[in-house]
């Protein structure tokens, strides 16, 4: 009976462990989502797994064309997945200077970009104390969570909505909401270093990844 009771009661730990955390529950026992994933993802995905590259550090896989983040923990298991919202200007590079640009709170239209490759990401604090994910920190690009603020309904709607043009509305950084920030980012991102694959949407993707040229 002793040995009964106690599992009844990590039963329940358990059970109100997953509940708290949607994500992780919706994808902890199965795989299905493996079969959402684009080919290029899917390409990136299976050569991070073969090859090691993240060399046991957590890491994550965002298909912009998707306008999707993939979120796995040091052993490669998935911790979540989630729409987001990407730069609002098309393109896979980095503009010269728009870190220094970000700072002052003025970077033009044309240069809010999010740029494509893969990048050794570290947890830190934005200007305004905020936790983020610092994927480039020279040119202010992070993984961060939907901030408050007048726009903060309109963003969250775009978040909520089943197209990827009506995504790009940001200044160049993976923006995610809330509660999947603090659950599957800040926990699995946001403890120590880790590595980010971004998706290009306009050179073909062997060109930013090259080892996949071998596969």
């Amino acid at each position: 009976m002793l040995d009964f009771r106690r599992w009844l009661r990590s039963a329940a730990v358990c059970t109100a462990w997953m509940a708290a955390a949607p994500w992780l529950a919706a994808h902890a026992a199965t795989d299905t989502w493996k079969m959402r994933v684009t080919p290029d993802a899917g390409s990136v995905l299976e050569w991070v797994r073969d090859s090691g590259d993240a060399s046991g550090k957590p890491f994550a896989v965002v298909d912009k064309r998707a306008a999707r983040i993939y979120v796995f923990d040091a052993a490669g298991r998935l911790a979540g997945e989630s729409p987001v919202l990407l730069g609002s200007a098309p393109g896979d590079h980095t503009v010269p200077g728009v870190g220094e640009r970000a700072q002052t709170g003025h970077v033009p239209p044309e240069e809010r970009t999010t740029p494509a490759g893969r990048f050794e990401a570290s947890p830190g604090r934005n200007d305004k104390g905020e936790h983020v994910v610092w994927v480039d920190y020279e040119s202010a690009f992070a993984i961060h969570r939907l901030r408050p603020g007048f726009s903060f309904k309109a963003r969250a709607d775009r978040l909520g909505t089943e197209g990827t043009e009506d995504k790009r509305v940001s200044w160049g950084c993976v923006v995610v909401p809330v509660a999947f920030y603090q659950e599957v980012v800040e926990r699995v991102l946001g403890k120590s270093h880790s590595v980010v694959y971004v998706l290009p949407e306009a050179r073909p993707l062997r060109n930013v990844f090259h080892a996949l040229e071998s596969n």
